[in-house]
């Protein structure tokens, strides 16, 4: 057999672990991801390299970026796995198969699950997986109603027996362009009424004696994000939706402290079944739970580490 054959015969091992290190930047999470130590992992990105007479990586101090025939392998690599997992799942008659509704704001929507639900789908691909984009008062009521089987929601409206996610802090942004933050009254651009950011970034202004108007009100990040990039308001939220071209503000610009910000995963009564436990495991495997134990052991306590 030819060289050009040999370069065929690619496992897909390989390709996972190409994957992993080209989703999370680094061959050290990458080796977590699929639980393979570092150096088996960089063992494994030469071997591929070696098959292919290509470079695939640049290596940048602790992280890692594809080369331009690394961006070409990339979307053949995700193609072939999927068929891959799909051909597995054809002959595996107890694999993990059905339907489940997801609830998520439109934050998380935004952010973590995207890559969260890739990865899902790529092993298993027979599980159907419906996003339901909402607030969490409606999230919590599809809940109770059976409507959604998960929800990522925010902590504080009375969720019972979810796991925290993640604990960030909330933060005060400005354009870096703009001196909005300087008016007085300060324009603010938030979350809809009833929302506990809104409440908790209008409760510290008020106590700290600082006047406000709430001139942009939205169900939508990216709408509050936009009002903010204008230069039109300042908002407040968590610090992993603080984008490019923000700036944080202190005390030292008269803006008090926000308290921390909790994402908790939650099930209704009834979603009991294998493909539930999977995706809800798989959720807090991905995220990086600050909790411990089976679902419905309920939040940790103030001394769980923060996750930014």
């Amino acid at each position: 057999m030819g060289a050009a054959s040999m370069r065929t015969a690619i496992e897909p091992d390989l390709l996972q672990t190409f994957v992993a290190i080209s989703d999370t930047g680094s061959f050290t999470d990458a080796g977590r991801r699929v639980h393979r130590t570092q150096s088996a992992v960089s063992m494994q990105v030469k071997r591929l390299e070696d098959l292919l007479g290509r470079s695939l990586f640049l290596r940048d101090g602790r992280s890692v970026r594809l080369t331009r025939d690394g961006e070409v392998l990339l979307g053949h690599a995700r193609r072939i796995l999927k068929a891959h997992n799909e051909a597995l799942a054809a002959f595996d008659r107890g694999g993990l198969q059905g339907r489940v509704t997801l609830g998520s704001r439109d934050e998380d929507a935004a952010t973590i699950l995207p890559a969260i639900l890739s990865r899902f789908a790529e092993t298993h691909c027979c599980v159907h997986v419906e996003v339901v984009c909402d607030r969490t008062p409606a999230l919590l009521a599809g809940l109770a109603a059976n409507e959604i089987d998960l929800a990522i929601v925010t902590d504080g409206y009375g969720a019972a027996g979810g796991i925290v996610l993640a604990r960030q802090p909330l933060v005060w942004v400005v354009a870096e362009r703009h001196c909005v933050h300087e008016c007085d009254p300060v324009p603010l651009a938030l979350y809809h009424a009833g929302c506990k950011v809104r409440h908790w970034a209008i409760e510290a202004l008020s106590r700290a004696g600082r006047a406000y108007s709430v001139a942009y009100t939205s169900i939508s990040l990216s709408a509050i994000q936009a009002a903010v990039s204008a230069g039109l308001a300042i908002s407040a939220l968590p610090r992993s939706s603080v984008r490019e071209g923000f700036r944080i503000l202190g005390e030292a610009e008269g803006f008090p402290p926000l308290p921390a910000y909790e994402s908790v995963l939650v099930r209704s009564a009834k979603a009991v079944a294998p493909v539930h436990d999977t995706l809800a495991c798989y959720i807090l495997e991905s995220v990086g739970t600050v909790a411990a134990g089976p679902m419905g052991a309920g939040p940790t306590g103030d001394g769980a580490p923060m996750v930014a």
